[in-house]
C-alpha cells in the first residue's frame, strides 16, 4: 500500500464521471473539508494476500501521522495513480472501507472520498516540514525494532524538580500550560528546557535556523539518494567535522583512554547483544544477510564491552578507559523528529567507557568526567550560562547519594533540572547531560555521562580484586562532547541567536579564517606571499582574486562568516599595516602581520589544524549549492 499524506487547510473535490462500473454511489457530487489530514491511498496487488496486516499497518501509520501534525479530521482519498500494480477494485474498496471503520472505532473523524470516480480536486497544503509525508508498506514486512527499554521510557512516570547549588529542591510541574514550583524569572532558558522535557514531545513542526545556515555556508545538506536522516558534507563541513573528531579524540586520549575500533554491524541473535538491545532506549536499523539478522550499531558500547570481556583486568588497572569515535552510529529516529544536524539517523558519536571497581570509584570518576565535559563545552564556545544541565536518577539513588548529586550542581554554579524515576527502566542510574536550547526552544543533549549497573555482568566483563576474587566492574558511559553533528548544529544556532549579522564559528573551526582581498590584480602576488606566511603559522587563508569591487568582496566574505577580512592596496603596501576587518565586532584595524598572528595564535593554540579545504583562489572555486 502507498499513502501520500498532505496536512491541508482544506481540500475540495467534485465528482466528474465514473472511472469503473463498480464506482461507489454518492448523493453529494461536491464536498469540501477544512483543517484535515488528507491520505491519498493506493491499495496494491500484494496487499490482497494479507489484507488484515495491511489494514492494521495503515491504521497505525495514519494515527501516527495525525498525532505528529495534531490533525483532528482525516480525509481518506482513493488515489490509484500512486501505483502501477493495483489491487482489484473490489478488494481495494473493501480494504479502504475497513481502514475507515477501524479509525472510526478509535474515535477518529473520517471523511472518505467516493471510490471509483474521476474527480476534480484542489487543496491548500499547510506548508510546514511535516505537511507532506509518504508511507509505503506491504504484508509480512518486518516493522522497526522497538526495545523494551524504549517502551518503558514512554510509559514511565517522572517526577520533576529544580535543584539549586545551595541544596534547595523544588518540585515543579505543568498546570494549564504554566510551570509551577520554582521562580524561573532569572533562568528563562531553564524554564524552556523544563517545559520541553516535561512535555516529552520531540516533533519539529518548523525548520530551525541552522538548516538554512548549513546550506548557505555550504557545510552540509540532506542526501536525497539515501534514507532520511543521512546528510552529505561539502568540503567546509567535512573540515569542521574532521577537526571536531580529532579534537575530541585528543581530549579523551589525554584523559587516559585507549582508542580502539569495532564493527558497524552485529549479530542480532548474540545472547548478550540481544539482551542489551532491550535495555537501550533507541530504535534500531535491522539488516538481513545470508539468512541471518543483524543490526547496525547505535553506539560503541557492545564493541568495547566485547573487547573488555576478553581482557585480563586487575583492580590495579582500574579505572580503565576505552574509547572509539563511531563513524557512524545508527538509530531509526522517527521521521517527524529528524532535523538537519540536530537529530539524525546516522551520526558520529565519541564514546568512552570506563571500568571502575565499585560505585564509590565510579562516582569519583564521574565527577572528573563531568569536569571534562565542561572543558569540552568551553572549547566549543559554550559557557555554563549557554547550556542547561539535567541529572536523572531513581528514588533509590537519590536517597543514598544526595551529597554526590549536589557536588555536581555546585560545579555548574546554577540550578539544574532533576528527573526522578520510581525504578530503573534502562541500564543506567544516574545520567547527566548538558543541553543546548535552540531558536525554536528545543533542547538537545550534548555532553553526557551515565553509570551503568548491568552490562559488565551481561557481557562477562570481570576484574580480579585485591584478594584474588573475580568481580564485575561498574561502567561509565561518556560522550564528552556529544554527537559531532549535534555540536555543529549547536554552534550554528548559538552564533545566529547571539547576532545574526555578526554570527561566527569558533576561530579554530572556521573553514576559512582569513580572506585577503586585493584591490586589483597587481596586488595578487603580494597576497600570495602573505597567504604562504600565514599558512606556515597554522592559519587557513584564501584570496579573492575576482574582478569585483572591494565592497563586493567584503560583502561576500561577510556572508561566509569569515572572521578576518584583509584589504590589500597601495596604502597597505607602503605603510606595512594591513586593513583588517573583524567580523565579530565590525571594527577595522590597521595591523602589522605579526599583530595578526599575535591575535590569532591564542585562538588556535592546542587545537588540531587542517589546511584550507578549497582552492586558495576564489576564481578557481566551484559552488556546491547554486
Amino acid at each position: 500500500m502507498k499513502i501520500l499524506f498532505i496536512h491541508a487547510d482544506w481540500i475540495e473535490w467534485e465528482l466528474k464521471q465514473k472511472a469503473i462500473s463498480q464506482a461507489e454511489e454518492s448523493e453529494k457530487k461536491q464536498e469540501k473539508v477544512k483543517n484535515c489530514l488528507v491520505a491519498f491511498s493506493a491499495v496494491e496487488e500484494a496487499d490482497e494476500r494479507e489484507p488484515k496486516q495491511v489494514i492494521a499497518r495503515a491504521v497505525k501509520e495514519i494515527l501516527d501521522v495525525m498525532k505528529q501534525v495534531k490533525a483532528k479530521t482525516l480525509v481518506l482519498y482513493p488515489y490509484a495513480h500512486l501505483s502501477s500494480k493495483l489491487a482489484s477494485p473490489q478488494n481495494a474498496f473493501e480494504i479502504l472501507k475497513q481502514i475507515e471503520e477501524e479509525l472510526v472505532k478509535r474515535k477518529i473523524k473520517v471523511k472518505r472520498a467516493p471510490f471509483g470516480w474521476y474527480k476534480a480536486f484542489c487543496l491548500k497544503c499547510k506548508g510546514h516540514p511535516l505537511s507532506e509525508l509518504s508511507r509505503e508498506f506491504g504484508p509480512g514486512e518486518v516493522e522497526e525494532l522497538v526495545s523494551e527499554s524504549l517502551k518503558k521510557e514512554e510509559k514511565i512516570k517522572s517526577e520533576w524538580f529544580i535543584l539549586e547549588p545551595n541544596g534547595k529542591l523544588h518540585r515543579i510541574g505543568l498546570k494549564r500550560d504554566k510551570l509551577t514550583g520554582f521562580d524561573f524569572s532569572r533562568h528563562p532558558n531553564l524554564e524552556k528546557f523544563a517545559r520541553y522535557e516535561i512535555a516529552k514531545s520531540r516533533i519539529v513542526t518548523q525548520e530551525p535556523p541552522h538548516v538554512r545556515l548549513m546550506r548557505k555556508l555550504e557545510i552540509a545538506d540532506y542526501e536525497p539518494g539515501s534514507d532520511p536522516g543521512n546528510l552529505r558534507y561539502y568540503p567546509k563541513g567535512r573540515l569542521i567535522k574532521q577537526l571536531l573528531e580529532e579534537w575530541v579524540g585528543e581530549k579523551v586520549r589525554k584523559f587516559g583512554a585507549m582508542e580502539i575500533e569495532s564493527p558497524v554491524m552485529y549479530d542480532f541473535e548474540h545472547p548478550a547483544l540481544k539482551d542489551y538491545l532491550n535495555r537501550f532506549p533507541a530504535r534500531q536499523y535491522i539488516v538481513e544477510s545470508a539468512k541471518k539478522k543483524f543490526f547496525l550499531r547505535f553506539s560503541a558500547c557492545f564493541g568495547q564491552f566485547l573487547i573488555a570481556a576478553g581482557m585480563n583486568l586487575s583492580y590495579r588497572f582500574l579505572p580503565f578507559r576505552l574509547y572509539e569515535l563511531t563513524r557512524y552510529s545508527f538509530r531509526l529516529e522517527k521521521a517527524g523528529e529528524l532535523t538537519g544536524l540536530r537529530r539524525l539517523r546516522a551520526f558520529t558519536m565519541p564514546d568512552m567507557h570506563t571500568f571502575c571497581q565499585d560505585l564509590e570509584q565510579a562516582k569519583e570518576e564521574y565527577k572528573k568526567q563531568f569536569k571534562l565535559c565542561m572543558e569540552c563545552m568551553q572549547d566549543l564556545g559554550f559557557r555554563p550560562e549557554d547550556y542547561e544541565t539535567a541529572i536523572r536518577f531513581t528514588e533509590e539513588f537519590w536517597k543514598k547519594n544526595k551529597s554526590f548529586i549536589l557536588e555536581l550542581v555546585k560545579l555548574v554554579k546554577k540550578p539544574v533540572l532533576i528527573e526522578r524515576w520510581k525504578y530503573r527502566y534502562a541500564y543506567f542510574d544516574p545520567k547527566f547531560e548538558f543541553n543546548f536550547i535552540d531558536a525554536l526552544d528545543k533542547a538537545s543533549a550534548l555532553s553526557t555521562v551515565q553509570i551503568d549497573h548491568e552490562n559488565a555482568k551481561r557481557y562477562g566483563v570481570k576484574y580480579t580484586d585485591s584478594k584474588g576474587k573475580e568481580r564485575y566492574p561498574i561502567v561509565l558511559h561518556c560522550s564528552p562532547s556529544g554527537g559531532i553533528e549535534r555540536c555543529m548544529y549547536a554552534m550554528l544556532e548559538k552564533a545566529w541567536m547571539k547576532n545574526p549579522e555578526r554570527a561566527l564559528l569558533p576561530f579554530w573551526l572556521s573553514p576559512i579564517q582569513i580572506r585577503l582581498c586585493p584591490v586589483n590584480d597587481s596586488f595578487i602576488p603580494w597576497a600570495e606571499e602573505l597567504a604562504e606566511e600565514l599558512e606556515n603559522n597554522g592559519l587557513r587563508v584564501d584570496i579573492d582574486d575576482r574582478t569585483e569591487t572591494v565592497q563586493k568582496k567584503i560583502r561576500d566574505a561577510e556572508l561566509e562568516w569569515i572572521p578576518l577580512i584583509v584589504v590589500l592596496g597601495e596604502r597597505e603596501k607602503k605603510s606595512g599595516k594591513l586593513a583588517v576587518r573583524f567580523r565579530e565586532s565590525g571594527e577595522v584595524k590597521q595591523l602589522k602581520l605579526e599583530e595578526i598572528l599575535k591575535w590569532a595564535k591564542p585562538r588556535i593554540e592546542g587545537k588540531p589544524f587542517k589546511p584550507l579545504p578549497l582552492p586558495r583562489l576564489l576564481s578557481k572555486r566551484p559552488t556546491f549549492l547554486g
